[in-house]
């Protein structure tokens, strides 16, 4: 079961949600959900609200809760814990049991989402029409948001290649990523977002177009060296990243010597959109 976590916006709350790419639906964290209808801003508010109202439906025998399910989501504190989540249909029931003048723009909302999604799959080119308008709200430029849409391609395109060698995601994925970071930046995925000082943010969506394109090339040498040997043990995958990440390593020494200055920068979103922001005031 594939599953992807993200974050969604609704008037400007943020939902946790979660996609179940096997039985194709929507997660919610409920306690998101009880903190928008019920105006908390407060998290333990909403935590102690769910509570108390999953104690009063659990009684009055409510298949509602007793059919919830936990998955794990990033909590406030960064960390990936178990949440209580529904799916749409649950959700809906959820709702009539919350009076809130919110309830019905939410379950419109909720539609919304839902019918997204589907269109996505059956487009996928929604999907990056989407990135790019989320990438636009958060104020990043055009061409760095159609340098990192290339980014997103080449990086699908490595892990598909990964996938048909018989690679599984997460440890070893993330191993070969490491790899490949270490290998043409010189810092690992923790060290690269510790000089950006960066904590649970995405760190490509921090990086700069040079780093962008040198991580691009990095990966897309490395799907194409994986295609064209073959790769049959994590080893011999290994090698590859690293053969791949070198190429993209040379670069980055040449780059570095013509401009005279360093690529692997400590810049982070925040930072470049400040600097952006100054140039326009002095202009």
């Amino acid at each position: 079961m594939v599953q992807q976590n993200k974050i969604q916006l609704f008037e400007e709350r943020k939902v946790r949600t979660l996609w179940d790419d096997e039985q194709e639906k929507w997660y919610f964290s409920i306690i998101d959900v009880i903190g928008i209808l019920t105006d908390q801003q407060d998290y333990q508010a909403s935590r102690n609200y769910w509570k108390v109202l999953k104690f009063r439906l659990s009684k009055e025998g409510n298949q509602t809760v007793t059919n919830c399910n936990q998955l794990k989501m990033q909590a406030p504190d960064g960390k990936m814990r178990l949440t209580d989540v529904a799916d749409t249909e649950q959700l809906f029931r959820l709702i009539q049991s919350i009076p809130s003048p919110k309830a019905e723009p939410f379950k419109q909302w909720m539609a919304q989402v839902a019918s997204e999604r589907l269109d996505q799959m059956q487009d996928p080119e929604l999907s990056i029409e989407q990135a790019m308008t989320d990438y636009r709200r958060l104020g990043y430029s055009e061409n760095w948001i159609n340098q990192r849409i290339k980014t997103i391609e080449i990086r699908k395109e490595l892990t598909d290649e990964w996938k048909r060698c018989g690679l599984e995601e997460g440890v070893q994925f993330a191993t070969l990523t490491d790899i490949i970071y270490k290998t043409w930046s010189d810092h690992t995925a923790k060290e690269y977002k510790r000089l950006k000082n960066l904590k649970k943010e995405n760190l490509r969506d921090n990086m700069t177009n040079r780093e962008l394109v040198l991580n691009m090339l990095a990966e897309l040498t490395t799907k194409g060296l994986s295609e064209n040997t073959d790769p049959q043990t994590m080893q011999q995958h290994a090698e590859v990243a690293i053969k791949g990440a070198t190429v993209a390593r040379n670069a980055r020494l040449e780059m570095e010597e013509v401009l005279g200055e360093k690529v692997v920068t400590s810049l982070n979103a925040k930072s470049i959109q400040k600097s952006i922001e100054d140039k326009n005031e002095k202009e």
